[in-house]
């Protein structure tokens, strides 16, 4: 099989430590920026005929991210490949401690559907950037994007160095049977686990960038007009299929009704009384996702939005109120363009009600009470989120980015890609001109003495 073919190629190209100098890795990400930027009006269009995207949403959310990646790893990399000096012991003199970083080898990247372009070549760039080889699998379900891919990457790479794998389960059944030195899978907690046992088999290191009901709290001191605003963003952004979306809201019940106005007026706002008509509002991936979501509002008392359209793919910007603990909705990660609302009487309520659940992979706080921020943070365990806003914590290179929990494990984004991609080796260079005998046999009174000196 193919799949086989590429495996052997890349452990065999990789052995011949061309991808470990500085050069190398330097003028592979520089080519891949120059063919992104070639490809940019087709990768827009990819992106558009998958999910609907306008070319604006499609360079903020996509290809822009990428190429700020791209920029931020090109300026770095010299430096993160730098030796890292540690200082050494007493008991160890005279000797030099320093880390040295390396390529795992070859790595499986397996990318999801919902940001298909970005979510595929960020990892990447993270891998080039450490020297291994790569194979890469873009999501069946965005095949527009899948073959702009392929295409960029067999453009800039031989497929012994980057390769990229179009397909669906049975290719990814097949990649995940071949011996990787390193896994990168984002998508959902379902496919996490089958990549995590199949990995397993290896002792495969892997990182999972997985999802999960991500709250939104806002309290009676926050600035409710901006808040609602920031949410609608956060929340209807790719018509809901964002990993780290805003999932539900939790509002303090002394300010819920003048918060659901604002909503439903920024919902009009930004998308008009008429979303149907909006040209830049994304459609849902598919004809399965979109009876998922569709399901996922019946009964429920809808107080803006709640409809659809089949053919095209299209859900509204929905609000679900008087919603509990056990209403479907609350049973999964939404994944659309659906927004349940809860309410909380203090923060304790607010807090106990998350900890019930999984850990989330996102969590945003609207609050005027830099207290009310510190205890948070403090007491509830997520991947990461915003105080006062949603959404833009992913979007830097200067911060790490992943899950934990049962949202995911590993993190990466700019330096964090890099070490991920990595492995780290510790090294004491021992001086030959001195030795000193405290450690040799046989042991004595004295020699302890000095061994309780240098060990203290």
């Amino acid at each position: 099989m193919e799949i086989n073919c590429i495996a052997e190629r890349q452990k065999a190209f990789f052995e011949k430590n061309r991808t470990k100098a500085y050069e190398f890795r330097k003028k592979a990400l520089l080519r891949l920026k120059r063919t992104i930027l070639y490809y940019e009006k087709e990768i827009e269009e990819a992106l558009y005929k998958d999910l609907g995207k306008s070319d604006f949403e499609a360079y903020m959310t996509e290809v822009g991210m990428t190429l700020s990646e791209l920029n931020y790893a090109e300026k770095h990399l010299k430096g993160w490949m730098k030796e890292k000096r540690a200082l050494t012991p007493l008991a160890q003199f005279p000797a030099k401690s320093f880390e040295a970083v390396e390529p795992y080898g070859t790595v499986l990247i397996i990318a999801p559907w919902n940001y298909p372009f970005m979510l595929c070549m960020e990892p990447l760039i993270g891998a080039v950037a450490a020297g291994n080889c790569c194979v890469v699998k873009p999501s069946a379900y965005a095949p527009h994007t899948s073959a702009v891919i392929k295409k960029i990457l067999s453009a800039v790479f031989p497929k012994e160095f980057v390769a990229a794998v179009e397909g669906g389960r049975e290719e990814n059944t097949a990649l995940l049977e071949q011996k990787f030195d390193y896994i990168f899978f984002t998508g959902s907690k379902a496919v996490g686990k089958i990549v995590l046992e199949k990995a397993a088999q290896n002792l495969t290191p892997v990182t999972l960038e997985l999802g999960g009901k991500s709250p939104c709290i806002v309290d009676e001191t926050a600035n409710l007009k901006l808040a609602a605003k920031r949410l609608v963003f956060g929340k209807y952004l790719n018509s809901g299929q964002t990993c780290v979306a805003p999932d539900y809201l939790l509002i303090q019940e002394t300010v819920k009704e003048e918060f659901l106005e604002y909503l439903k007026y920024w919902i009009d706002k930004v998308f008009s009384a008429e979303p149907m008509k909006n040209q830049d509002y994304p459609k849902i991936i598919n004809e399965k996702h979109y009876e998922r979501i569709m399901k996922l509002m019946e009964g429920e008392h809808i107080i803006k939005g709640g409809f659809g359209n089949k053919e095209r793919l299209f859900i509204a910007p929905t609000v679900l109120d008087d919603i509990t603990e056990k209403s479907p909705i609350m049973q999964e990660e939404i994944f659309g363009p659906v927004l349940p609302v809860l309410t909380y009487r203090d923060l304790k309520e607010a807090e106990d009600f998350i900890k019930k659940g999984e850990k989330p992979l996102a969590l945003y706080l609207f609050t005027g009470r830099k207290q009310t921020e510190k205890r948070v943070l403090r007491e509830v365990s997520f991947g990461g989120g915003c105080i006062n806003d949603t959404i833009i914590h992913l979007a830097t290179s200067r911060m790490g980015f992943g899950g934990v929990g049962a949202s995911g494990m590993g993190s990466y984004h700019g330096k964090k890609s890099f070490d991920t991609f990595s492995h780290t080796k510790s090294i004491v260079k021992k001086y030959q001109g001195v030795d000193l005998p405290i450690r040799y046999q046989p042991y004595t009174n004295g020699k302890k003495k000095l061994l309780r000196l240098f060990l203290k």
